[in-house]
Order: C-alpha cells, then sequence, then structure tokens
C-alpha cells in the first residue's frame, strides 16, 4: 500500500516508523514545509514541502499529522484524490469542518481513521472496561497540565495558534468517558485563562470543561501548556460511579511533557464498597507501539473493508464536546449542544 505522510513532527515521525516497519505499507513520500531531522531508517525516502506534491505521487493512503488548521482541506483533498485517510486529532478546529470530512469520506466510500492513540491501549481499555462494569451514572474526573518550557512551548505555543488545550488533548479524554457512558452528551460549559502574554490574546492556555450527559453523568477535563503551570496532580484520570470507582494510580508519572507519561497507566485502583482490588499493568506499550498498533489498525480496516462508521461519528462527538468548551468560554455560558454549528 502506497503511503505519503505529511507532518514530520514528534507524531508524524512516529507514524512514518510505523509505516516504515509495517510489511503491507510502502512509503512513498514524506511531506513537511521546513528541513527536518529525520531517524535513520526515514532518511531514504522522498521528501516534499507541499501538501500537493505527495499527492502526486498517487498514494493509496495519507497520513496527516500536520497542524490542526490544516486537517479538514487535506483530508478532503487526499480523499478526492482516491486516497483512505489516517488524520492526527483534532479532526479538524470546527464542527462544520469536521462535519465536511466525515461527508467526504462516507460520500467516496473512503476509509478515515482519526488518531485516537488511547483507543489501541490495552491499559486504557481496561479501564474502560472496569468502569463499564460499575454502572452508571458517572463522574468523570480528568486532567492533563503540561509543565512545559524551551521547544516543548515553542510548539505549544504553535499549536495555540489554531486550537486550544482543551480541544487538542481533550479530544482523547472525552472520548474516554463517551466510550464508558455510552450516553448522549447535552450541554457543555467550559472557562479559561491566558496565562501568557506570547499567546494571542483571544486564547488561552490554560482551560477546563464541564460536560452533562442524558443519563445523568458528568464529566470534568482540565488541560494547560507552558512554564507557568504546576506538576502537583498534573495527570489525574478517575471515574466514579455509585457503585464504586476506578482510578489510575501511577504516582510518579514523570515529567508532564514526558510523552510516553501521557499514556501509561502502571496500575488501576478498583474500588468498591465491599472492598478495593489493585490491578496491576506492567507491560504497557511504549509510544511508538502505539503508534505502530494505530496504522496496523489503519492498514487493517482497509484490507478488511471494514465500517468506521461508528469510529467517525465517535470523532466528531467528542470533538463537538470540546469546540462547545471553547465556545461557552468566549459565550461566558454554558453551550446546549443541540445549538453548537
Amino acid at each position: 500500500m502506497r503511503v505519503v505522510v505529511a507532518g514530520l513532527g514528534n507524531m508524524g515521525r512516529s507514524h512514518a516508523l510505523a509505516y516504515h516497519n509495517h510489511p503491507e505499507a510502502q512509503i512513498v513520500g514524506l511531506v513537511n514545509r521546513s528541513d527536518v531531522a529525520l531517524p535513520e531508517p526515514l532518511q531514504g525516502y522522498s521528501r516534499f514541502t507541499q501538501f500537493e506534491e505527495g499527492l502526486a505521487q498517487n498514494p493509496d493512503l495519507v497520513c496527516i499529522a500536520t497542524y490542526s488548521d490544516s486537517h479538514a482541506d487535506y483530508a478532503i483533498a487526499a480523499m478526492e484524490a482516491g486516497a483512505d485517510v489516517f488524520i492526527e486529532k483534532p479532526l479538524a478546529t470546527t464542527v462544520a469542518d469536521a462535519e465536511r470530512v466525515v461527508a467526504t469520506a462516507k460520500r467516496l466510500n473512503r476509509k478515515l481513521v482519526v488518531g485516537y492513540i488511547l483507543r489501541h491501549h490495552p491499559s486504557w481499555q481496561r479501564l474502560i472496561s472496569e468502569a463499564r462494569a460499575l454502572g452508571g451514572p458517572y463522574v468523570f474526573r480528568m486532567n492533563l497540565n503540561q509543565q512545559s518550557d524551551g521547544p516543548t512551548w515553542e510548539t505549544h505555543k504553535a499549536l495555540m495558534q489554531a486550537t486550544s488545550p482543551l480541544v487538542d488533548c481533550g479530544v482523547h479524554y472525552v472520548d474516554v468517558m463517551c466510550q464508558i457512558t455510552d450516553a448522549k452528551p447535552l450541554r457543555v460549559s467550559g472557562m479559561g485563562l491566558r496565562l501568557s502574554d506570547e499567546i494571542a490574546p483571544d486564547m488561552y492556555n490554560y482551560g477546563q470543561l464541564q460536560v452533562w450527559f442524558d443519563d445523568g453523568s458528568l464529566g470534568w477535563y482540565e488541560a494547560g501548556w507552558g512554564p507557568m503551570m504546576s506538576e502537583t496532580a498534573f495527570f489525574v484520570k478517575d471515574v466514579v460511579s455509585p457503585n464504586g470507582s476506578v482510578s489510575i494510580t501511577d504516582g510518579n508519572k514523570g515529567a508532564s511533557d514526558d510523552i510516553d507519561g501521557h499514556t501509561s497507566v502502571g496500575g488501576l485502583l478498583v474500588h468498591r464498597p465491599e472492598g478495593d482490588s489493585l490491578i496491576d499493568l506492567p507491560d504497557e506499550p511504549g509510544h511508538q507501539a502505539l503508534c505502530d498498533a494505530e496504522q496496523a489498525f489503519m492498514l487493517d480496516a482497509i484490507s478488511k473493508n471494514t465500517d468506521l462508521t461508528r469510529h467517525m461519528n465517535d470523532a466528531l462527538q467528542s470533538l463537538r464536546i470540546c469546540i462547545a468548551a471553547d465556545e461557552s468560554i468566549r459565550r461566558g455560558a454554558p453551550v446546549d449542544l443541540g445549538d453548537l454549528k
């Protein structure tokens, strides 16, 4: 399968390595606007600076790992050129653009997979199954605050030119909430604060959202980026129900900008009134292994003609919730999801 990878940051390089190592994939082009250093296995592939040059290689599959403001247009162009698409989260920067991408995939019968890496992590799958076994309604308490400086802060500032921390990271964890409750989200409120003069006046680098579901479940998510962020309680993953709770217990997650630390679980504490049980999860996949799993899923979906309708609808739903939080922050009032355009 002929593959083009667009965007060669951390995620793009990892996805490219996954294709490099997959027997059913052949990389025919790597696209990045600027010249970047690549690991040795990727150095022999053709490189281009324009997305259109990548599409000219007639790929069967395009992996889009560019900044999120280009996601929708690139994905649609790739599908109209005859390719299936793997796209990093978030799917787009607006609900309308995300719906346009999904509509194109359905109209052209293309495979579209969104990079929700936690869906391929066995420990997160276990967290979801343990929480579902408790039964709802649920309270979800989750955050991922990143104390970033130097090159990582520069990356975060670049991301915030188009996407807030609540949307960029929040879609992962809101997707986990939605998988657990499987209920309809009704309303979202958000609050945010600009804690740095280095970002745009209309952008915030700290935000929090609350979401109400129609089964009574409530979700809370918090995200902050920057050198001012605290590393105390920067990683909370907690699900509470009337019958108990499930929590990630790994007390030492490492630095908040450690990419492996964002996905690792280490252990789960399952609490029930009759007693607690600790589930040890020592053999977790690292970041590259998870990217390998994502691309194996993508290639398998193409070869087996897997129906990805639910996957695409789930990606739309989690994005809609996070963008509603953005809108709530700007309005200064909660947003009913039925009113969000």
